[in-house]
């Protein structure tokens, strides 16, 4: 519904509320001045934020790789919201809408832009990478072509959580799955939940997810995956199928072991993404790569992925809310940060 009347127009305070990162296992609850939308940008009033695995390590050890924490930073980069006041030059969005937020915002002639590869350009800027602030806060302002209208059918978690859909959606892309594919997950985590439903939704007739923990499990069967197995517990990779054969392996683990065991159980032409942050250096078995000619990526984030994860949730295809776990308030947002290790946790998200 567009807002015609004055008296729909949403009243913005002036200032805001914000949990800050001040130091590791250090937060803050501070009053920080509300933005104001530049020409192209637009003012979303926060409503709910997913809970990622880097937000979890920024707040533990205040780094990951070469991104470091030098200064105070607010945290989030899974956003949905709806617009309170739109730029002066925006003409397709509108005070009332729904939106989920894409974080990366690249620069627009860039040449990895001009080829359609923003994800990739080296001076994108994320939300919640140093020193960029994120989203666990109640106002942020983003330029309107990365804020994606979303149907009534989606609620506001489920819109939050289009960005882990996306690095699922991006990791079976890199793959290049497709009908008759069997593909083994390593971590059963919420991206690779989501990598698994994508990977099955792409074709894959087998689609077998491996982790250290049963309850993940026992959820990976409602996201795709035909048979699983405990990594402490997996068939020998000279056994059949499913110890071995898999045309591809997706790994959101992260975990040295699971990755190179993993690779063992490739049949030849094997292609292996790997879409987890873990060990910065991995053992890399090289005779097996050049016996059975096997490919191996990396993906970094995604690109055009929004419009294909919002049909894929509005139609049924994925189910994003029961991923969600837990609930956090801005006062609560440490709790929400170490959720993640708790018997049957999935997905915590703030909404602010």
């Amino acid at each position: 519904m567009t807002l015609t009347s004055p008296a729909d127009i949403p009243v913005v305070p002036s200032v805001m509320k914000a949990s800050v990162l001040l130091a590791p296992h250090q937060l803050e609850v501070q009053q920080r001045d509300t933005p104001q939308p530049g020409p192209h940008e637009v003012l979303i009033r926060i409503t709910s934020v997913g809970v990622c695995g880097s937000d979890t390590h920024y707040y533990e050890h205040g780094r990951i790789g070469d991104f470091v924490v030098e200064e105070p930073m607010i945290l989030g980069h899974e956003p949905a919201g709806v617009i309170v006041a739109v730029g002066s030059e925006v003409t397709d969005r509108h005070v009332g809408q729904r939106v989920s937020l894409e974080p990366g915002i690249p620069q627009p002639f860039s040449p990895q832009t001009l080829h359609g590869r923003y994800n990739l350009d080296p001076a994108v800027r994320f939300f919640a990478t140093p020193p960029i602030d994120g989203v666990f806060c109640e106002y942020v302002t983003h330029p309107a072509a990365f804020a994606h209208p979303v149907p009534d059918a989606l609620s506001d978690d489920a819109a939050a959580l289009l960005e882990p859909l996306s690095v699922g959606i991006s990791a079976v892309r890199a793959a290049g799955v497709t009908l008759g594919d069997r593909v083994l997950v390593t971590g059963a985590g919420p991206v690779g939940l989501l990598a698994a439903q994508c990977a099955r939704l792409a074709g894959a007739l087998d689609v077998v997810v491996t982790d250290t923990r049963d309850d993940r499990l026992e959820t990976a069967v409602n996201y795709g995956a035909t048979e699983t197995f405990r990594a402490d517990n997996a068939p020998s990779p000279d056994e059949p199928f499913p110890g071995s054969g898999y045309t591809v392996l997706l790994d959101a683990s992260g975990a040295e072991p699971a990755i190179l065991s993993g690779m063992q159980r490739l049949a030849p032409e094997g292609r292996v993404v790997l879409v987890g942050m873990g060990a910065d250096t991995l053992r890399l078995p090289v005779p097996l790569f050049q016996e059975r000619q096997l490919h191996l990526t990396g993906i970094f984030r995604y690109a055009n992925t929004w419009d294909t994860a919002i049909r894929m949730v509005e139609q049924g295809l994925v189910d994003l809310d029961s991923l969600v776990t837990t609930r956090h308030g801005l006062d609560d947002v440490a709790a929400a940060l170490t959720a993640g290790t708790r018997p049957g946790a999935l997905k915590a998200v703030v909404n602010p």
